[in-house]
């Protein structure tokens, strides 16, 4: 049995996915890598006292980090029994860290875009995620 006869027919829309994840991960380190350098900000400083401007852009980029882990393991198990549902809740997800990034790179909370859009996305992936298993579960007992 070869892994592409156990991936659903569309699980390439998940990988394309995966990639526009990586490009946006990049972006957010390049930005927060020119900020360094802007703010003078030396390796192994992770915060700057005098720098908010720079301490907001690193902040986006490692909160970004944080949720990255739990957002590929919901992205994978919803687009392994609906990839077309995880591929659209991952690219509304991916571009939506862009503009949360852009938001908070500004320094100002009024600009910073709400939680709620965020935790509404997770918790689509994860109900996808309880209908994946369900979908399972009920093919193995069959």
């Amino acid at each position: 049995m070869e892994l592409l006869d156990v991936l659903p027919e569309r699980f390439g829309f998940v990988v394309l996915i995966f990639v526009y994840s990586l490009v946006m991960l990049m972006y957010l380190a390049i930005k927060v890598g020119a900020a360094r350098k802007k703010y003078d900000i030396k390796y192994p400083t992770m915060y700057s006292e005098k720098e908010q401007i720079f301490n907001c852009i690193q902040r986006a980029h490692q909160n970004t980090l944080e949720v990255y882990p739990q957002w590929l393991i919901f992205q994978t198990i919803a687009g392994l029994v609906y990839p077309m549902t995880a591929s659209v809740l991952g690219v509304i997800w991916v571009t939506s860290r862009f503009s949360y990034a852009w938001g908070y790179y500004t320094g100002s909370k009024s600009l910073w875009p709400e939680w709620p859009l965020f935790q509404s996305i997770s918790s689509s992936l994860s109900i996808c995620d309880v209908f994946a298993c369900m979908h399972c579960q009920s093919g193995l007992a069959a």
